[in-house]
């Protein structure tokens, strides 16, 4: 990493534009020492995007900036690093780069995001803990955000079970929040973990970063497992964004009085996995068969191409045709040709005339 590479991803410029950006040009150097005539020239950036990175040049104290970044022990890692994570290249919305500060997830091993309520009751905590310490304990990666409430009790139960788990913050990675888990924090970094945010150093956590990092903790799992959740919550964004990612959701069952589980029944009644152990889970998984890579290369080759493509698009709510046709970007034959073929095979269900969810 240099200088000029971190100027360009902290630069207030979309994620897409910046990659646009680096692809036209040699290196983040010559991209910061572009002329003003040149870059208004690029057709993907407007007005702002080009007052920005102009002022951006002029105001930066660009050496001070990079030497406090690595005083923190931050590395950048971008889209175009051979480490950047595999998992999140796939997505549709990757984040440009990675404040790191610690390690990233293995990307050998299975990692699992565990998400649910702030305010938990102490049935969530039981079982987020004891299902965070019972996956790590047999090999599998924690991801979660390091709130409070499920979040933070299930990466110390990874703790506990003598795993690695890495926390994707809505603030920079130099910044715990909330700060009563800067223990937590702390020992992720200790125990091999790592801290992890889009957010350049010393960005302050905001309500609109949230929703956003969600597909960050989705993207680099495996598959999500949902605690605890309102019927509106930031966690069935999660979710919602993993099925989009073709990732598998798992949600634990709660009282039927429960507001905290109304969100998690939700996801059960639309198709969701049911959590009920976290040895069933593994054997679901094939872990405890030590077989998981050969089981997931098989399931994944039982689609071809075109079925892949538009499974993806078919998520725990009901979509029509036309949305489908809209994010998948095949022709409406297409799609219903595939989507009967994956009615058949028993990979979706139409539950009223043109609308599809998940099985």
């Amino acid at each position: 990493m240099d200088q000029f590479e971190y100027w360009l991803a902290a630069l207030s410029v979309s994620d897409r534009k910046k990659t646009l950006l680096r692809s036209y040009m040699k290196s983040a150097e010559e991209v910061y020492y572009i002329e003003e005539t040149t870059l208004r020239r690029f057709q993907f950036l407007n007005e702002k995007d080009c007052n920005t990175m102009i002022q951006a040049k002029k105001m930066w104290d660009l050496q001070g900036e990079y030497t406090s970044l690595v005083k923190k022990q931050i590395r950048l890692v971008t889209c175009l690093d051979p480490e950047y994570p595999k998992k999140l290249a796939d997505i549709p919305d990757k984040p440009y780069a990675l404040y790191v500060k610690g390690s990233l997830p293995d990307e050998q091993r299975f990692s699992v995001a565990i998400v649910g309520a702030r305010n938990c009751s102490r049935y969530g905590e039981k079982h987020a803990y004891e299902f965070a310490e019972y996956l790590s304990r047999h090999g599998v990666q924690v991801i979660s955000g390091l709130a409070r409430g499920i979040d933070g009790i299930s990466q110390r139960g990874a703790l506990v079970g003598q795993g690695n788990t890495f926390a994707v913050l809505g603030s920079g990675a130099d910044i715990c929040y909330p700060r009563e888990n800067i223990g937590l924090y702390g020992d992720i970094l200790e125990l091999g973990g790592g801290i992890l945010s889009e957010l350049p150093p010393g960005t302050v956590p905001r309500p609109y970063h949230f929703p956003k990092r969600n597909r960050i903790i989705s993207g680099l799992s495996d598959l999500v497992l949902v605690m605890e959740a309102r019927e509106k919550s930031g966690s069935l964004i999660t979710a919602d964004m993993a099925l989009e990612q073709g990732k598998d959701v798992y949600a634990l069952p709660g009282p039927v009085d429960s507001s905290l589980s109304r969100g998690c029944h939700q996801l059960i009644r639309q198709g969701a996995g049911i959590l009920l152990s976290p040895e069933m889970l593994l054997e679901e998984m094939g872990i405890s068969g030590g077989n998981f890579q050969e089981k997931n290369t098989e399931a994944k080759k039982m689609l071809e191409s075109l079925e892949n493509m538009v499974y993806s698009s078919v998520v725990l709510y009901p979509r029509n045709i036309g949305e489908i046709v809209d994010e998948s970007g095949l022709t409406a034959q297409e799609v219903l040709e595939t989507l009967v073929s994956l009615e058949i095979k028993g990979y979706i269900k139409e539950i009223s005339k043109n609308y599809y969810v998940r099985v």
